[in-house]
């Protein structure tokens, strides 16, 4: 009796659980252990696993399962594949953006963003072709419109006959005078810029129409106002006016060319070709005028 008190004579071990029988089909789980190693497929004697499943470390006795993802995805490909079934395509974006055929020649798409005016004016006269070509893409209304404007008005004041019929006519009569002036010289900058666009894209330009026509009558009023500055005070008939008229018309007519080049992705013979009506054009208007 004192034995059996004391705990001799029987086992002091606790009782040990028997491991659950799996379910019929499936392997029972080896005990846990620091490094769990999972049966491969084709090793071993006994039924593995079903193909897609596998079994987690048993916590309590029972067994888990889990889906394979890699399994599922197979599956997936082979039922695609039988009668019956359609399998799905995804359309991936090309990752060198519009699918438009390369040609010789091609500028590269403009990087920054629209210009200032300030910077787009000071731009045409100091980097004429990094500016053309950031703008080939942008709509410049704003400041063609305001300078063409004011510059026709002051345009008038340089032609002599003009300028004294301007001078002595009255208040009432010489403001409409030169406010139609300056409508005429925008009207007839949008037109000559109109036609200069459409002979480039007829030599196989692909600049569009707003940034060139815009560009155009920014270049025809800055180009002329150095010899429009001096006309104002020395007359359209002096010498060096006449001079200044003949070197900014060359001038003007190098950043047609360029700004054609860079906004059609043309040649500069090209570029020149589509220019040459509106250099005709002001060598008619302008500068013949003060000769």
């Amino acid at each position: 009796m004192a034995g059996f008190r004391n705990g001799r004579g029987r086992d002091n071990r606790p009782p040990q659980r028997q491991p659950q029988q799996a379910p019929y089909g499936y392997n029972a789980a080896p005990p846990p252990s620091p490094q769990q190693q999972w049966p491969q497929q084709g090793q071993g004697g006994g039924q593995g696993a079903p193909y897609g499943h596998r079994q987690a470390p048993q916590g309590h006795g029972e067994p888990e399962y889990f889906g394979d993802p890699y399994a599922q995805q197979q599956q997936q490909h082979a039922a695609a594949n039988n009668p019956g079934h359609t399998q799905m395509f995804s359309v991936h974006d090309d990752p060198y953006g519009d699918a438009a055929t390369y040609h010789s020649g091609a500028a590269p798409v403009p990087t920054g963003p629209r210009l200032p005016w300030k910077a787009l004016l000071s731009g045409i006269v100091l980097r004429p072709a990094p500016t053309f070509l950031q703008m080939r893409d942008h709509a410049v209304w704003g400041p063609a419109l305001v300078v063409t404007f004011l510059y026709g008005m002051l345009a008038i004041f340089g032609f002599d006959q003009a300028r004294e019929e301007a001078i002595n006519a009255t208040l009432t009569t010489a403001i409409p005078y030169v406010l139609m002036t300056g409508a005429g010289f925008v009207l007839g900058g949008l037109v000559l810029g109109a036609v200069t666009h459409t002979l480039a894209r007829q030599l196989g330009g692909d600049g569009s129409w707003q940034p060139t026509v815009g560009l155009s009558m920014l270049i025809m009023s800055i180009t002329d106002a150095p010899r429009l500055l001096f006309a104002l005070f020395l007359g359209g008939e002096n010498g060096l006016v006449q001079v200044l008229g003949w070197a900014t018309w060359l001038a003007a007519g190098a950043l047609f060319t360029l700004m054609v080049s860079r906004s059609h992705d043309l040649p500069w013979p090209k570029a020149l070709g589509a220019s040459a009506i509106q250099l005709v054009g002001l060598l008619s208007l302008i500068k013949l005028g003060t000769l």
